[in-house]
């Protein structure tokens, strides 16, 4: 997990961070993306991927990651910029502004499988997050954030089950929407293209 960092170190980058973003392919909810800096040499044994990992487990290292970092920022896409730009510049914008936030300044970016509209060297990483301890750190930091959102959506929404699915397609989320409507944080764009499936949907 650390053979870029590794690289990079070598070639003598100091702040390196991994980025990676959540809530890309939801139906309802922001975007969030997040940004970390960890400290050179640093081994954090269980930190991969946020989704192979248990809730328990993605909450005890949340807290790690907090304590370890030398930066974190994280950014936030809400539903009607998501509308208006798409969500995969939405995504971009939410790296932009977590890496924005930053400090230090990273010397170098390792983003999972994106560009980062920043003038910086960076790396796209393809299974970034499987790869990089720093975008799993990053990815572990943006799916923790965004579930508690969740939490707090679900308090607004309670008949959607948000804190369940976290706004995926899943078949609960589709009946409860037929059922409901859709909310202001339900994405119209999104939603179309669950309209053309409607017919084998349900």
């Amino acid at each position: 997990m650390l053979e870029y960092e590794q690289d990079l170190w070598q070639q003598g980058k100091q702040f390196i961070a991994g980025v990676d973003e959540v809530g890309r392919g939801c139906l309802f909810g922001d975007v969030v993306a997040a940004a970390v800096i960890l400290p050179k040499g640093l081994v954090l044994e269980e930190v991969n991927d946020s989704k192979k990992l248990s809730e328990k487990k993605r909450d005890a290292l949340y807290e790690v990651i907090m304590a370890e970092a030398l930066a974190i920022g994280v950014g936030i896409v809400d539903v009607r910029t998501i509308e208006r730009i798409n969500i995969k510049q939405a995504a971009r914008l939410a790296m932009k502004i977590a890496v924005g936030r930053l400090d230090p300044d990273p010397d170098f970016l390792l983003v999972d499988a994106e560009k980062v509209d920043a003038d910086m060297e960076q790396l796209a990483v393809i299974h970034g997050d499987a790869l990089s301890q720093s975008i799993a750190a990053a990815s572990i930091i943006a799916k923790v954030t965004r579930d508690r959102m969740c939490l707090q959506w679900d308090l607004q929404y309670p008949e959607y089950g948000i804190a369940i699915h976290k706004g995926y397609a899943t078949k609960m989320h589709r009946e409860r929407i037929v059922e409901f409507g859709a909310t202001p944080m339900h994405r119209k764009t999104f939603l179309r293209n669950l309209e053309v499936e409607q017919q084998v949907l349900f």
